[in-house]
């Protein structure tokens, strides 16, 4: 079983209390989106987890404690985007980022830390010369310190519609998307950088860039020395690679307000959400009250030690 913390809500930067304390238990509770009051106890002791995947835009309220994780295969999807206080109001500096990137890579090493430059926002300011500057100087201050780029334009959910329009994004054509993605590989080459494409429908393969798997079956083979038995991930959009995993996150739970985001409906109840956080709960927010909880049978998917001749 591969954990992913988490596609809905930035726990390390929010949660790390509480995922840390999740860990020592062993276990986490996780309501199913659709139906609140049903509930989902996920073992997570590391005879069951094959790997974990953290979702972040600033580890640095978990890299106190990355002993916690030392049992576990794991890495970290790392995601800085150039926008300012406009677009991400509670993000940190895209240089103090890039410093705790470093920072982080260093404490775990490169391969368990991919950068995201995700999404990227088209139209108003954000034309493709502001992204090819700036990519281009984040890739430089990044190189050395990752392997991989993992970048995606930005999806037009019904949510995300108004808040595009604000800013005077618009969807890209085709052409457009091309003309960029061939300018940020050049830039991805020659630092260094594995460029890939996370769920987008066109195929950009002849410009070199590959497609990307987020929770990465291969990534936590190469982690954890051994292999893994793990299928593509049948709840996601079509065009995603992703490996089979359970999300341990809830919506309406982050706090970075980022105005792209499909996990935040309502930044009201985010805030409402959060407040309800207890570092001691087995949920991440709230107590478990007028609800149904189900044990849910969880095994691992690894198959054996990978061959050190390979």
């Amino acid at each position: 079983m591969i954990i992913s913390a988490s596609r809905r809500t930035d726990i390390p930067a929010y949660y790390a209390d509480w995922f840390i304390r999740r860990l020592k238990e062993g276990f986490v509770y996780v309501r199913n989106p659709m139906r609140f009051h049903q509930i989902s106890k996920i073992a997570l002791t590391p005879d069951v987890v094959d790997g974990i995947v953290l979702w972040t835009k600033n580890p640095l309220p978990i890299m106190g404690r990355l002993d916690a994780l030392r049992d576990y295969a794991c890495y970290f999807q790392f995601t800085i985007t150039p926008y300012g206080k406009e677009v991400e109001p509670n993000v940190p500096p895209t240089d103090a980022a890039a410093d705790t990137f470093r920072e982080l890579a260093r404490r775990v090493g490169k391969e368990r830390v991919v950068w995201r430059y995700d999404p990227i926002l088209l139209g108003g300011a954000y034309t493709a010369e502001y992204h090819t500057e700036r990519f281009s100087r984040l890739a430089g201050l990044l190189a050395g310190f990752t392997e991989t780029c993992t970048i995606s334009f930005l999806d037009f959910y019904r949510c995300m519609k108004g808040r595009a329009a604000h800013l005077g994004v618009t969807e890209p054509a085709p052409a457009q998307k091309e003309d960029l993605m061939g300018r940020l590989t050049e830039i991805a080459k020659a630092a260094g950088l594995n460029l890939d494409a996370c769920a987008e429908d066109m195929d950009f393969s002849r410009l070199g860039v590959g497609r990307a798997r987020c929770v990465d079956k291969e990534r936590l083979e190469r982690i954890g020395g051994f292999k893994l038995n793990v299928e593509k991930d049948k709840n996601q959009r079509p065009a995603c690679l992703c490996a089979q995993s359970v999300d341990i996150g809830a919506y309406d739970t982050c706090q970075s307000g980022c105005l792209y985001c499909y996990a935040v409906h309502s930044p009201k109840k985010a805030a409402q959400n959060a407040a309800l956080h207890d570092p001691a709960s087995p949920l991440l927010f709230g107590h478990v009250e007028d609800d149904v909880v189900t044990e849910r049978e969880m095994k691992s998917c690894r198959a054996g030690r990978l061959s050190l001749m390979k």
